[in-house]
């Protein structure tokens, strides 16, 4: 069976990706942090993991970025997963007889139209992450209060959903990449990652850039990091995409040349963008 590390506890977000990604019996390893998650694989005490990358609304997660090369991780696939919201409490609970709602900050962002609008004078307290705070309801039977999560939160923890899809941007998707300390040769593979690092000169960027086009590679992903110890450099983390693996053979041995440094951290099967909740 496979072990995979995850960011979290069961009914996380990661953990559906991960479920939902191996699409078979694994065993879920819980890590508190991002970097736990990482050191797990680097000691190679699960086979794989997965680690939130960015988010449609709230954008990059960039000491990801960073925690990729900190390890040499080589990611492997990719799944988006469809962010969806639902206010779920302990079965018999009445909307009129919740005090609080407990939930992650980025949650209460997500859901503020709904909480205004149904819940105004409720007090909302961050207490970790979205599956956490439906363990907590269930663990300490709080009958005050109800939690916002995901559907495999209320399954997990026999919580009673009762209102559903309650976030304010119904196409809100979080990227998962799957890693692992070896890269297995992919056949049919059609997107990579990869981090370079150009002079610091005019034109630099633009000549990579262009070279991909020139080759008909779909640029998907641009994100720049600081280089520490080196002020006003950066590295870029790119992601790309093609229909010809000649092409994207022939824009890598050509970006070489105009670049300092280049790294490809993973060639793989890009991930379908599909709403699963519904």
């Amino acid at each position: 069976m496979k072990k995979v590390s995850i960011q979290g506890i069961q009914g996380s977000f990661h953990e559906d990706a991960a479920r939902r990604y191996f699409d078979e019996e694994i065993e879920v390893v819980e890590c508190k942090s991002f970097r736990s998650v990482c050191e797990l694989i680097d000691q190679d005490k699960v086979d794989y993991a997965v680690l939130a990358i960015e988010n449609s609304i709230a954008g990059s997660i960039l000491q990801n970025y960073s925690l990729i090369r900190d390890y040499h991780l080589r990611i492997i696939g990719e799944i988006y997963i469809h962010i969806q919201m639902n206010l779920m409490v302990l079965p018999g609970v009445r909307k009129k007889d919740i005090k609080e709602i407990y939930s992650h900050p980025v949650s209460f962002l997500q859901c503020a139209e709904y909480i205004e609008k149904y819940f105004p004078h409720v007090e909302t307290k961050e207490l970790g992450d979205n599956a956490a705070v439906a363990r907590l309801i269930a663990k300490e039977k709080i009958t005050y209060a109800a939690a916002i999560s995901n559907l495999r939160s209320a399954q997990l923890y026999g919580l009673e959903v009762i209102d559903k899809g309650i976030e304010s941007n119904k196409k809100n998707y979080t990227r998962f990449l799957i890693l692992a300390k070896h890269s297995p040769a992919f056949q049919n593979s059609n997107k990579a990652s990869i981090c370079f690092e150009v002079g610091h000169f005019h034109g630099a960027l633009a000549k990579v850039l262009n070279t991909l086009a020139e080759n008909e590679i779909n640029l998907t992903k641009i994100q720049s990091l600081p280089i520490i110890g080196k002020p006003n450099e950066y590295s870029f983390h790119v992601d790309v995409e093609w229909d010809s693996i000649d092409n994207y053979e022939r824009a890598i041995h050509m970006v070489l040349k105009n670049v300092s440094s280049l790294a490809i951290l993973g060639e793989y099967c890009r991930g379908e963008v599909a709403i699963h909740n519904e």
